[in-house]
């Protein structure tokens, strides 16, 4: 969207997404679409099987374990179907759902598959079902931050912003409420010190540990994903200067006030290894999680899909939308707060607080994956300004409010595919 700029000389990794020339061919909307269908199968695997094996047991600690398990993948299930309908789906609207475009639904993974998408409704009618499955079978007493596997304080920051993309704003208020008094999470101080050199929001970053996590993806030095930093950096080039293929956006930089320490934890100015020798803060958020950079991994962090400071947000947002700025204020106060060496106190009303939470969560979210889907929820464009040393196509870019391609194109494959009824987005061509 507008978070980053395209680098003169870089890769083109993610070239064409950066033109915003996205299609129904393009490698990386097949793969996510894909890859999120195959957790689905997986998990449907698990679960057209699981009631045969749980007959067999005696074992009333057995069983209950696997109630447990039965219960994370239902979890997993529901998130996977969020993430499809927030990438392939128009953003939910009460009034329309029913007569929109969701995603094909499949609960089964033996016998015939559904070749024709629900409706927008009955998507999220199904992701609220999982989760309600998962809230009643994952014990509340097994939450624990920079949790691995799914819990039940998971399930409920799932729904929670779950509900907020349904405009469910009591839900929204009433999940993440949830988490936020549970007592067994804390927001990452910037105020406080883990080491002699790092504070809470950076051991974070740079160790993928906080009592903030509510869901970690948890790697090994023998097993970890991918290098999500890379593209930010690109040290492993030559081992000694950057390459990064994206650069931040000059107006995000100028978002963070003096004393928020976001940016430090963030942001490091740098000069790059190309012949230009663009000097710019590049983007160390993910530079590496620090034991696996000791054993020369780089630029591999932990995944930390669901934290508290999103659920605080959640919950302002939604305060705004039924008119309780003061409640909204209090919350964004107690996010800021707890990111700024000092200050940070904010009060939202009537006439600034989209603006103040569309701000907050650019500050708070830059680049973990919720910007492009708040644009197009908040009926939003946006456009670039070129920057210093940019590549020249797609820097000045300007995208209108509603444009089709928000709502990402069914893969080719699947229009195609022997059977198939699914429609395709307006984005398809």
């Amino acid at each position: 969207a507008d978070l980053a700029y395209a680098v003169q000389g870089n890769t083109n990794t993610f070239g064409t997404l950066w033109q915003w020339d996205i299609r129904s061919t393009n490698a990386e909307v097949e793969a996510v679409y894909a890859s999120l269908y195959r957790v689905i199968g997986r998990c449907n695997f698990y679960l057209d099987q699981v009631d045969e094996l749980r007959a067999c047991l005696t074992d009333d600690e057995q069983i209950k374990y696997l109630d447990y398990y039965t219960g994370e993948v239902y979890c997993a299930r529901a998130l996977a179907y969020s993430e499809l309908v927030k990438c392939f789906c128009k953003a939910y609207d009460p009034a329309t759902a029913e007569n929109e475009l969701g995603v094909v639904l499949a609960d089964t993974y033996f016998g015939e598959k559904p070749q024709k998408r629900a409706s927008l409704h009955d998507s999220y009618q199904f992701i609220l079902s999982d989760l309600a499955k998962a809230e009643e079978m994952l014990d509340e007493e097994n939450d624990a931050y920079n949790s691995p596997y799914f819990t039940n304080a998971a399930a409920h920051a799932i729904h929670a912003r779950t509900a907020l993309y349904m405009q469910d704003w009591d839900m929204a208020v009433s999940e993440s409420s949830k988490l936020i008094d549970s007592g067994s999470f804390a927001l990452a101080s910037a105020r406080s010190y883990y080491t002699s050199s790092q504070t809470y929001l950076d051991y974070m970053w740079t160790n993928d540990s906080s009592f903030e996590n509510i869901w970690r993806i948890g790697y090994t030095a023998t097993s970890y994903g991918g290098a999500i930093g890379s593209v930010f950096l690109n040290f492993t080039t030559d081992y000694t200067y950057y390459y990064p293929d994206y650069v931040p956006a000059q107006w995000v930089l100028k978002l963070y006030g003096s004393g928020d320490a976001r940016y430090n934890a963030y942001f490091a100015n740098a000069q790059t290894g190309y012949a230009h020798g663009l000097t710019w803060p590049l983007l160390v958020k993910y530079f590496g999680n620090e034991s696996l950079m000791a054993n020369m991994i780089y630029h591999v962090n932990m995944p930390k899909p669901l934290r508290l400071a999103e659920q605080y947000l959640i919950r302002a947002e939604a305060y705004c939308r039924k008119g309780d700025y003061g409640a909204a204020s209090a919350d964004l106060t107690a996010l800021r707060e707890s990111r700024y060496v000092s200050g940070g106190a904010t009060a939202v009303n009537s006439s600034n607080w989209l603006q103040a939470i569309s701000d907050e969560r650019v500050r708070e979210l830059y680049m973990e994956g919720f910007r492009l889907h708040d644009l197009k929820r908040w009926d939003m464009g946006f456009e670039r300004t070129p920057q210093s040393q940019t590549q020249s196509e797609g820097s000045s870019l300007k995208i209108k409010a509603g444009d089709p391609l928000f709502v990402w194109p069914i893969p080719n494959h699947e229009l195609s595919s022997p059977g198939s009824q699914i429609q395709p987005n307006e984005s398809n061509r």
